[in-house]
């Protein structure tokens, strides 16, 4: 296939094909981790933010590229989870500006379209890092943009832009000492290559492959399920979390002007817990109800439904403090001056902020990050004039801003707590009788000062980092981005980095425990901790958080 023309059908083919390949590669994406360490979700991010543009284009009967490329954009923007995710979304966004009002794309549309992705991409990151996706997408455009002749094909210059993305891909550990300390190339680079890569594979060949479903791996919601919670002898108590994509249809109501309020006005006659939102003429709906064909029957009097889920709470009841993302167990009440998010993951964990007064929590565990759609529902249901968030992962920021960008019915404000310890920091020193936002959000930053947070997990692999030797399946300890121990004892380990972290010079340790901590060791780490700093005052929470056996914050 030849192409001299890229219209919005085959533009939604190659992206298909490209978002297949990727979801292939995706465990290699993840594994790609600078830390050798079991939280690797690059891959994850960046496949459920494509997949949701996909989701939300690949019906469309639209021929226009330019179209086509907004409305993808448009499901990416609010799929988009991780940083690298966020910046995925920002090339397609690019893409879809540099094809506006464009019917057919010629091989310099093309390229034009993606000199605007490259621009739209590093606007978006406030001190972009060269070694990273950004490197990869801007070097490949500027190769295949140097290669246009006058009998260059679409095919042609998708073929040269892959040559130069994977060169590039190549080179990231020249340009990031991180990336060659650790031996791997930049993974959200690779996700770039590899959706290119599966887009010049189905332009050459005319297949995809494409499944409309996403693999398992790509389903971090999927969860084993114990019916013995609800049997013939049960009676329904809490109802049924219903959540559904509605697509509104001229053909049974006026599309541009759905009233969303009407809507909500009407749940809250059948239920609770309600999120109504509109993206385009797509309506999302969570509902807490007792009768879930109730609200199927009425809201298919204005569209047809895209995705669906029902789910009997009685069978997730005390399982978790978290479910599908985010805590929304009551209805939007009256407007209040301030709300509080963060994002955090185990249950001890997750009923410390509550218990700190956090008004919503959205998950945020490895593979389960936040997309932007998760935070403008949660900025919606607080329902305050100013909100502050506390993402409690680097990775978790941007998707964060991305989503305070696209809304506009509050003042929202993103606290940049990069681990758990900085939100409990900023949560424990909370004052806001002083109703004034700004000073508000000057005591959250100078809250964080001083706070260390060490964290203890199990190595995936052999690695040497900041010249700590590592052997796969040894424990490693590290804050933020620094490696400083590595031992085969968990216990060692853990003492070694309180160590490291200057505890003998601090006065406060909350030692959180990881959901693989036995009692047991709860009782040696708290006895070895009082022995080797005796002035220091300990506080231990069963966080029940997975992947790091210890979270360690040092005040």
């Amino acid at each position: 296939m030849n192409a001299n023309k890229l219209d919005g059908k085959l533009f939604l083919k190659l992206i298909q094909g490209g978002t297949e390949n990727l979801k292939k590669n995706t465990a290699i994406v993840n594994d790609l981790n600078v830390f050798p360490i079991p939280d690797g979700d690059t891959g994850d991010n960046m496949c459920r933010t494509i997949s949701g543009g996909i989701d939300k284009a690949v019906n469309s009967e639209i021929t226009s590229i330019g179209e086509a490329s907004r409305i993808l954009a448009e499901g990416m923007l609010l799929s988009a989870r991780g940083n690298s995710g966020v910046i995925l979304s920002q090339i397609f966004a690019g893409i879809a500006k540099g094809f506006e009002g464009v019917e057919t794309a010629d091989v310099k549309s093309v390229s034009c379209a993606m000199s605007c992705g490259v621009d739209k991409a590093y606007g978006a990151v406030v001190e972009p890092t060269e070694g990273t996706i950004l490197t990869v997408v801007r070097e490949g455009y500027e190769y295949a943009d140097s290669r246009i002749k006058a009998d260059s094909t679409v095919e042609s210059y998708l073929e040269n832009y892959l040559f130069g993305a994977r060169e590039s891909l190549k080179h990231t550990p020249e340009k990031l000492d991180v990336l060659k300390s650790a031996g791997v190339v930049d993974s959200g680079g690779a996700g770039l290559v590899y959706i290119f890569e599966g887009m010049v594979n189905t332009l050459k060949t005319g297949n995809i492959e494409f499944s409309p479903e996403p693999v398992a791996e790509y389903n971090p919601q999927s969860t084993d399920i114990d019916f013995s919670k609800f049997n013939e002898n049960s009676e329904l108590e809490y109802g049924y979390c219903t959540e559904f994509l509605l697509q509104l249809q001229n053909s049974k109501c006026d599309v541009k002007n759905f009233d969303v309020n009407n809507l909500i006005e009407w749940l809250k006659t059948i239920g609770d817990s309600i999120v109504a939102v509109v993206t385009g003429t797509v309506v999302k709906v969570h509902v807490h109800t007792m009768t879930p064909g109730k609200v199927l029957d009425y809201c298919q009097n204005f569209g047809e439904f895209l995705t669906m889920k029902i789910e009997n709470m009685t069978l997730q009841h005390n399982e978790a403090t978290i479910q599908n993302n985010y805590t929304f167990d009551e209805e939007v009440g009256e407007r209040k001056p301030f709300g509080i998010i963060t994002v955090a993951t185990g249950k001890g964990i997750c009923e410390m902020f509550s218990s700190l007064g956090v008004d919503i929590i959205l998950e945020g565990g490895q593979g389960k990050n936040p997309s932007s759609q998760d935070f403008i529902d949660a900025y919606k249901k607080v329902n305050a004039d100013v909100v502050y968030v506390l993402p409690n992962n680097s990775n978790i920021i941007m998707a964060a801003q991305q989503a305070a960008d696209m809304f506009d019915s509050s003042d929202i404000r993103i606290i940049k707590t990069k681990n758990i310890g900085d939100g409990y920091a900023v949560m424990s020193m909370l004052n806001l009788d002083s109703n004034d936002p700004d000073a508000i959000e000057q005591e959250m930053n100078d809250a964080m000062v001083g706070v260390k947070t060490g964290l203890v997990t199990k190595s995936v692999r052999d690695a040497n980092i900041n010249n700590v030797e590592i052997s796969a399946d040894d424990y490693i300890g590290f804050t933020d981005k620094e490696m400083l121990v590595s031992n085969n004892d968990k216990m060692i380990t853990a003492l070694s980095l309180l160590e490291k972290l200057e505890l003998a010079n601090c006065e406060i340790l909350i030692a959180i425990y990881g959901s693989n901590i036995t009692e047991e060791e709860k009782n040696i780490f708290k006895s070895k901790v009082s022995e080797k700093f005796p002035r220091v005052e300990v506080c231990d929470i069963d966080g029940g958080q997975e992947v790091y056996d210890f979270l360690l914050i040092v005040e």
